[in-house]
């Protein structure tokens, strides 16, 4: 099977560097022959065309000309093309790549692509094996379809953000993970995956619409993809898990063996010793007895207890403390910093992170495949426009009219100079 991925504004890796063409490892990597062409965008796109990328999928980012590139940094493994979709022309040429891709993913507001002439309509009919990706914050339907927004206000809408936060204080976002990135860019690159998938039986690219059920796109909505993770949420809230005011209950900072407390040295160390006979051991690590303490589950105490364990991690460092519970299955771990985290034993024994020729280290493409692993580039990131003219020239393009088109102005090509 050859599958082409256009991702709009992630990034293309080109036919040069497809499966079938290639020697080596990268050869048996799962997503071997997926070529990808993404619109630049933000945070979780060019995180989709990056898990694709480091899985095997020939990756073309899709960049304005003139643009920064990759603000996000998400651009292992993909080469850039400098093309103006504002241009009719720009457009066409879009319409000429799409021709021969199996998945596009775009990250714009509703509406967008269709204004351009890009619409899965308009490329689905020149390509019918094309499975087309919208990456968008409220989806191509409803009422906020057309409306600005970010993780917060994902998270916000998707009711997961009224469960994040301690008791008394407001709701918080953790980070931009949740709905950028697992919600959004992460629950793409599934949905492309199983159209792929799909696609062998069928032989036909689809769109996938959680709420209208058509059959040509693949529509990610990082509403819906955060409420999605939420379901274990949703799923418990009627069994005690998550019936106390934000902040008291058991996985969100209100149980004693749940949470996070300050070592001696201003440090951090994490407690999630749910199960009893691991909350044991930690009562025994922290050298308490368990018959002079009220019961793991008594939410009355639970505040209380939280005040008498602080006290006793305020006692000792943290290399103290994992002297102590290293090993064991108390559940205990330092909360470390990424500095800390490229040191850290059990990393390094599994090769956790890796480092890129320009030594930016980042984290091991996951999950780990036996067979078909994820071999990731070790090159920096594409410059904008630094690959136009090589792609166009795979693409079919003569010499002739990539001349006229950087001519007019509709690509932009960006050759970096040699360090010699």
């Amino acid at each position: 099977m050859w599958v082409n991925a256009v991702l709009l504004g992630a990034g293309w890796c080109g036919l040069s560097e497809c499966g079938a063409l290639q020697s080596g490892p990268a050869a048996v990597m799962a997503l071997r022959g997926v070529n990808v062409v993404e619109l630049a965008g933000l945070a979780p796109g060019p995180f989709c065309g990056m898990v694709l990328a480091d899985f095997g999928a020939q990756v073309l980012r899709v960049d304005r000309p003139g643009s920064a590139g990759d603000v996000s940094r998400l651009a292992r493994g993909k080469r850039s093309l400098a093309l103006d979709l504002k241009r009719p022309r720009g457009a066409a040429v879009l319409r000429r790549l799409c021709a021969r891709a199996d998945v596009v993913l775009e990250p714009f507001r509703c509406g967008v692509m269709e204004k351009l002439q890009l619409g899965p309509e308009v490329l689905q009919k020149e390509n019918p094996r094309l499975i087309y990706a919208r990456l968008s914050g409220f989806g191509q339907s409803g009422r906020f379809s057309k409306v600005a927004g970010h993780d917060i206000n994902y998270l916000a809408l998707s009711g997961v953000l009224s469960k994040l936060g301690r008791n008394g204080e407001n709701p918080y976002a953790p980070l931009n993970l949740l709905a950028d990135f697992a919600g959004g860019g992460l629950m793409c690159a599934l949905g492309i995956i199983l159209a792929l998938f799909e696609r062998t039986c069928s032989g036909k690219g689809q769109v996938i619409d959680a709420n209208m059920q058509l059959e040509k796109i693949i529509k990610d909505y990082k509403v819906e993809g955060t409420a999605y993770l939420s379901s274990f949420l949703w799923k418990t809230e009627k069994m005690g898990l998550w019936d106390q005011p934000q902040g008291q209950n058991l996985l969100d900072g209100g149980a004693h063996f749940y949470t996070t407390y300050r070592t001696a040295d201003g440090v951090y160390m994490a407690v999630g010793a749910i199960e009893p006979q691991f909350y044991e051991l930690l009562i025994k690590g922290l050298d308490l007895k368990s018959d002079e303490l009220p019961h793991q589950m008594s939410t009355s105490d639970w505040p209380e207890m939280k005040k008498k364990f602080a006290e006793i991690f305020a006692k000792k460092t943290k290399a103290e403390w994992c002297q102590i519970f290293d090993g064991t299955d108390a559940c205990v771990t330092p909360v470390l910093t990424f500095e800390e985290v490229l040191h850290h034993g059990h990393n390094k024994d599994r090769g956790s992170f890796i480092t890129d020729e320009d030594q930016v280290t980042s984290p091991r493409p996951a999950p780990l495949l036996s067979n078909t692993p994820a071999i990731p580039s070790s090159k920096r990131d594409a410059l904008v426009g630094e690959h136009t003219e090589e792609i166009l020239h795979e693409f079919g393009f003569t010499q002739e009219e990539i001349h006229q088109l950087k001519k007019d102005k509709i690509i932009e090509s960006f050759m970096p100079r040699s360090n010699l």
